[in-house]
């Protein structure tokens, strides 16, 4: 009887043991997220921590903003995506991301060289204006591939004087984790670069070497939702939340985030 029982309470916890690991099954979740290639450094920080406590598998996929805008809008699913918070507004008011934003990052535009090569003054708009003046080749992100330096910089030519002199010497990058403005500076085919300061000290081959002055600089505020399509909408607000935590905020500074 005592044996009868034992064997039974050894059944009831070896059912219940594997209920628990069903649930974890039916709870662990894939996440389909689009993010904006200037936090892919954070981004991989962050993932793995929480999909080691979440269980869920993150499947992210970089781009510039408004090029993952356009995707998401071509149909392409994801569950949540984080981008410019001006092209997320945009993206709610179309109803593709449902309403309730998080901004989670913030960054501004970074001048680079080449890891090694001479540091030009960039401290002030007019030592700025002779550094580009007297720079080979300059860099920085096509208009075409969504990215949100682009209008910027070329903003910042124009209003020191120069877009004329310049047009010559500028080398484009096509924007996403493939056509970084600071490829374009390590391997050569530009002396210097501008983009935002967090793509650019992804990359041990470049040396920032200042940020745009103050009267000419753009402020980035990346943000995230939850997309009307997501067909993992609570693992994906799950991210949102670990992206949005005191913790990340450490990571967020040393990758050039926390402004």
């Amino acid at each position: 009887m005592v044996r009868r029982f034992v064997v039974r309470s050894f059944a009831l916890l070896g059912a219940a043991a594997g209920l628990v690991v069903m649930m974890g099954a039916v709870k662990a979740a894939e996440i389909d997220a689009m993010i904006t290639t200037a936090m892919k450094v954070a981004i991989e920080d962050l993932a793995p921590p929480f999909e080691r406590t979440s269980g869920h598998v993150l499947r992210v996929s970089y781009g510039p903003s408004g090029g993952l805008a356009r995707r998401l809008n071509g149909g392409e699913p994801a569950d949540l995506i984080v981008v410019e918070s001006k092209v997320l507004d945009e993206l709610i008011r179309q109803s593709k991301v449902a309403p309730g934003r998080t901004d989670v990052a913030r960054t501004g535009i970074g001048i680079a060289v080449r890891k090694g090569a001479p540091k030009p003054d960039v401290s002030s708009a007019e030592a700025l204006r002779r550094t580009l003046l007297a720079a080979k080749t300059i860099g920085h992100t096509a208009p075409a591939g969504g990215g949100v330096t682009a209008s910027v910089v070329m903003g910042v030519f124009e209003k020191l004087g120069i877009a004329a002199e310049v047009a010559p010497k500028v080398r484009l990058a096509a924007g996403g984790p493939n056509g970084r403005v600071s490829v374009l500076v390590s391997s050569g085919e530009a002396e210097i670069g501008l983009q935002q300061v967090s793509e650019l000290m992804s990359n041990p081959d470049v040396e920032v070497i200042g940020m745009l002055p103050a009267e000419l600089q753009q402020i980035t505020t990346y943000a995230a939702g939850v997309t009307t399509s997501a067909r993992q909408a609570e693992a994906a607000r799950a991210f949102i939340r670990h992206l949005a935590a005191p913790d990340a905020m450490a990571i967020y500074k040393a990758r050039g985030l926390a402004l």
